[in-house]
C-alpha cells in the first residue's frame, strides 16, 4: 500500500483542473490517498474587479487540461451576482465525509463540480448539506460529522503547511508519496492531458 498525501484546495482552479487525476487514485486499491486541504482562502466574496482574472485563469486551466467549466460557472462570475469562496468550510464537509465511510474524495469531486461545472453556492451549509444528501448520507449524521469536523479543521489545514515547508512545497495542487520510509513529491501538472502517464507512473510506484 503506497500513501499518497494529496495537497489541495477546494477553491483552486489548478485543483480542479487536476480533478480527473485524483479520481483515478481515489479509485486505486492499492492506494491510500490523504487528503490535505491548504486552506488558500478566508470566506469572502469574489471582488468585482477581479472577476475577469478569474475567466482568464480559468481559460487558461480549461486549456492546459482539458477540464470543463460549466455555463452556469462562467455566467455567475460574469454576472454581478456574489460568489463566496471558502476554502474552511469546503475543508470542513471533505473532512465530515471521510469520517463517513471515507467519503472525503467523493465529496471534494462534488464540491468541485457543483461549483465550477453547476455554479452553485457550495461554500453554503445548505448546499453541502444538499451535496451530502445526494451522496446518501442521512441529515443527522451528516450534521453530526460537520460538528466534529469542525474543531478537525484548522490543525488539518497546519499539519497540511507544515508538510508543504518541511518537503519545499508551493501552491496547489501539490502530491507526496510516502512509501518504504521514504517521501517523494510528484510535480501533477506533468500529467495534465497525459493519463496513460499518470497510470503508469502509479503502476510503477505501487510495484516497488
Amino acid at each position: 500500500m503506497v500513501n499518497v498525501h494529496y495537497i489541495f484546495d477546494p477553491m483552486c482552479g489548478w485543483c480542479f483542473g487536476a480533478a480527473t487525476l485524483i479520481e483515478s487514485l481515489s479509485n486505486n486499491p492499492e492506494i491510500n490517498l490523504q487528503l490535505r486541504p491548504g486552506g488558500m482562502r478566508e470566506r469572502a466574496p469574489i471582488e468585482d474587479s477581479f472577476r475577469q482574472h478569474i475567466l482568464a485563469a480559468d481559460q487558461t486551466i480549461a486549456d492546459q487540461t482539458g477540464q470543463t467549466f460549466g455555463q452556469a460557472y462562467l455566467d455567475r462570475v460574469a454576472s454581478d451576482q456574489p460568489v463566496i469562496l471558502d476554502s474552511f468550510m469546503t475543508a470542513q464537509a471533505i473532512l465530515a465525509a471521510q469520517q463517513l465511510d471515507a467519503q472525503g474524495a467523493e465529496m471534494l469531486k462534488r464540491i468541485q463540480r457543483g461549483h465550477y461545472q453547476q455554479g452553485r453556492s457550495v461554500c453554503d451549509a445548505d448546499t453541502l448539506a444538499e451535496l451530502a444528501s445526494e451522496m446518501g448520507i442521512e441529515a443527522e449524521a451528516w450534521q453530526q460529522a460537520m460538528n466534529r469536523a469542525e474543531n478537525d479543521v484548522m490543525p488539518a489545514v497546519n499539519q497540511t503547511r507544515q508538510l508543504m515547508a518541511a518537503h519545499g512545497l508551493r501552491g496547489f495542487p501539490s502530491m507526496l508519496v510516502e512509501q518504504n520510509g521514504q517521501w517523494q513529491a510528484i510535480t501533477v501538472s506533468q500529467y495534465y492531458r497525459r493519463p496513460d502517464a499518470w497510470q503508469a507512473l502509479w503502476q510503477t510506484l505501487t510495484q516497488a
